[in-house]
């Protein structure tokens, strides 16, 4: 999934969804969101705890260095998986959902969707590194929008995202909120205005 993305394109697609309905949306998108490190370590520990095998049933190795072998061991496998986009790729991808959903969570709230007047706030949620995508909606909206309707919204986002079209995904999404707000939070005709911010939120 690339992580290029036209904010301007963003922008004008979030004011114009916007227009439509008293509702506010809030694009975020993660480079990444899943933290590795327990996993990252384990690993570690395990080849280094395997490696001096191979030393103590072929060599006459010296019990200084098997140990020196097992700290270089770890150090490498540390550095490899700690500093690359391995460690991601090694969490199981039910750790990397959960955490990233943490932080789609913690956005949600942190940007205010579920404090809006007309309590239609919703978010969309990209992280790069675990192919993952949400949209969070205020549970107010429960009664009027079906989960079935915002999966079919993220299901159709997630078809852009898997070609790297990161943008298109962004705008699907807001179009498809739009759609279903522009029904359950129609405009309200006060001067409330614009809310919340339209740009879209990068995270590290």
């Amino acid at each position: 999934m690339a992580q290029r993305v036209d904010e301007n394109a963003v922008v004008a697609a979030v004011r114009a969804a916007e227009s439509r309905t008293s509702g506010q949306i809030v694009c975020v998108l993660a480079r990444q969101s899943s933290d590795p490190a327990a996993f990252v370590m384990l690993y570690a520990a395990a080849l280094a705890l395997i490696a001096p095998w191979p030393l103590l049933e072929w060599t006459q190795a010296s019990a200084q260095l098997v140990f020196a072998a097992q700290i270089g061991v770890f150090v490498l496998v540390l550095a490899a998986l700690g500093w690359t986009p391995l460690g991601v790729a090694l969490t199981p991808r039910v750790v990397k959902r959960r955490q990233a959903y943490g932080v789609a969570l913690e956005q949600f709230f942190a940007h205010g969707l579920g404090r809006t007047r007309s309590r239609a706030g919703v978010l969309i949620f990209v992280s790069i590194a675990e192919h993952y995508a949400r949209i969070i909606a205020d549970h107010a909206l429960d009664d009027r929008i079906s989960d079935r309707d915002w999966r079919a919204a993220v299901e159709e986002m997630t078809a852009h995202l898997r070609e790297g079209r990161v943008t298109e995904g962004f705008i699907s999404a807001i179009i498809r909120s739009a759609d279903l707000l522009a029904r359950a939070a129609p405009p309200d005709g006060g001067d409330g205005g614009n809310e919340l911010p339209d740009n879209l939120v990068r995270l590290n």
